[in-house]
């Protein structure tokens, strides 16, 4: 694992009308579409226990993937990326025990990522300096996923901690 991980924590990071519009659709919205993902990351190995999680990918392979696309454009713009690599919705069940898996990357390359939060609970990321950030409401977490990092799920009052995760250059 690296020492001395870089990363930088801002919150209130979208305008609230931008972020009552991403509640809406992600929170609110019955139809908007999961998908199961029986590991955590998509490296090889089995998650620990029981665990899996939801994804819903707006963009990948180079391209859209998403009718709901147009509504993360605004939270992309204010990253200002040069491209994207991926763009997806995580949504991780409270199944009534933190899951710590295994540390992994998102790809191994050097690149950024961004890990916006829709909602507030008491999951977070952990990252391979042991440094905790916690999931809060319009916060987002900028970082390199090239490094190890950990999801870890919410076992408060919450149904799922719920996130946004871009990958970009």
């Amino acid at each position: 694992m690296q020492e001395g991980v870089d990363y930088k924590v801002i919150d209130n990071f979208l305008p609230e009308e931008e972020m009552v519009k991403l509640d809406n659709l992600i929170l609110k919205d019955v139809e908007f579409p999961w998908y199961y993902q029986p590991n955590i990351s998509f490296q090889e190995y089995e998650s620990k226990g029981p665990f899996f999680y939801m994804v819903h990918l707006f963009y990948t392979n180079y391209k859209p993937n998403s009718a709901y696309f147009p509504f993360v454009v605004p939270l992309i713009n204010k990253l200002k990326p040069n491209a994207l690599i991926r763009v997806k919705a995580n949504f991780y069940p409270n199944q009534g025990r933190q899951n710590l898996d295994e540390m992994h990357v998102d790809y191994p390359f050097k690149h950024k990522g961004a890990i916006f939060s829709i909602n507030t609970c008491n999951g977070g990321t952990l990252l391979s300096d042991k440094t905790l950030i916690k999931s809060v409401r319009n916060r987002v977490l900028l970082f390199d996923p090239s490094n190890y990092h950990d999801s870890i799920n919410c076992t408060d009052n919450n149904k799922a901690r719920i996130n946004i995760n871009i990958n970009y250059y």
